[in-house]
């Protein structure tokens, strides 16, 4: 039985525009990655209008698509009530 190993780390993303991304292969190439064949990570956003999926082989097509129902469920122009972060804010958060 091999040794159980662990490592804990904050990692910034860089800042990308507004939509849907793949950030997979940003991951595998943290340094703090190499050397593990298997294992578990634990990511966790630390801002409130970002959110992470976790899906399998997304091709641009299912970005594309999801993009386009979330853009449906909470579009820029609806009459948002909350506004303290400005009227940009709030179809993140509700995304």
């Amino acid at each position: 039985m091999s040794e159980t190993v662990w490592n804990q780390t904050i990692v910034t993303i860089k800042a990308k525009s507004r939509g849907i991304h793949n950030i997979t292969e940003e991951i595998q190439k943290l340094p703090q990655l190499t050397g593990y064949k298997i294992g578990l990570a634990n990511l966790c956003l630390q801002h409130t209008s970002a959110s992470l999926s976790l899906n399998e082989c997304w091709d641009t097509t299912v970005r594309d698509d999801m993009e386009m129902m979330l853009n449906r469920l909470a579009p820029e122009d609806a009459p948002y009530k909350h506004q303290m972060e400005g009227p940009d804010d709030m179809p993140g958060i509700v995304q």
